[in-house]
């Protein structure tokens, strides 16, 4: 739903809605703290008051899912990121995948105001410049889910264009460390969304081995029993519900 990894323990990132102007025209920015963990460094995140909106939206909407309706209200700002993640996986413990997919079409849908599917298509029909455009965007507005990232130039339909974006690791499938979690609940309802609800291709390729992933706009996404992740095992060793004697992970195939 992707950090840059030095030997030293504190990493800087510069990002649009996390930037704070403090005295005399400077900028300070959010810092990232780095210890290990099973699969190479994990990253700390510094959330400030935007990203921690976007966690609570996002986490009291599947609140209702994942507890059926029962669960304690907890408002906005009382959420973080492994709360968000956490209610990402009661949402997933006890359904099929493709009611995850629906769970998560829904929550989406819920976060627009009425009429918005339609009026994207208007604004941005399937061309370069709205791939380009929505590259652009996903950069500073996805920061608070997935982490650092940037435009990439990519081919699409035989034609180079700068509508690709590199997340460099993934802080929802780091903090996670599933991969049913990253197909079902991110990647897969996200290109469903733009590619059926919104009228624009887009294709998702997470790398299980580092876990980056570059998404392209403009590139209609395969079919599941075509795409490489259908194939994909667990995280045996750092997934809380992996099962380690299938070839592939079981969450996937139902």
């Amino acid at each position: 739903m992707e950090m840059l990894y030095f030997p030293t323990a504190r990493l800087s990132h510069w990002h649009p809605l996390g930037s704070r102007r403090s005295g005399r025209g400077r900028i300070s920015i959010r810092c990232a703290e780095a210890s290990t963990a099973p699969m190479g460094e994990k990253t700390e995140y510094r959330d400030g008051l935007v990203e921690k909106a976007f966690m609570g939206l996002f986490a009291g909407k599947m609140e209702k899912y994942a507890s059926g309706g029962k669960g304690k209200k907890r408002w906005v700002w009382e959420w973080d990121y492994d709360g968000f993640v956490d209610v990402s996986r009661r949402v997933m413990v006890g359904r099929s995948r493709q009611q995850q997919l629906e769970v998560v079409r829904e929550v989406l849908l819920s976060m627009l105001p009425p009429g918005a599917p339609a009026q994207f298509r208007k604004l941005f029909p399937p061309t370069q410049w709205a791939a380009e455009f929505n590259a652009a965007i996903t950069v500073p507005f996805f920061y608070w889910l997935v982490g650092p990232s940037e435009v990439i130039e990519v081919e699409v339909n035989g034609m180079k264009q700068k509508s690709g974006v590199h997340i460099k690791k993934c802080r929802y499938l780091e903090n996670s460390g599933c991969v049913a979690m990253c197909v079902n609940m991110c990647k897969i309802p996200t290109q469903d969304f733009f590619t059926n609800d919104f009228g624009l291709p887009l294709t998702m390729n997470p790398n299980f081995e580092d876990m980056s992933c570059d998404m392209i706009y403009g590139q209609a996404p395969p079919a599941f029993d075509e795409d490489p992740v259908s194939k994909q095992p667990c995280y045996a060793n750092i997934c809380s519900l992996a099962n380690p004697s299938t070839p592939v992970c079981h969450k996937l195939q139902n």
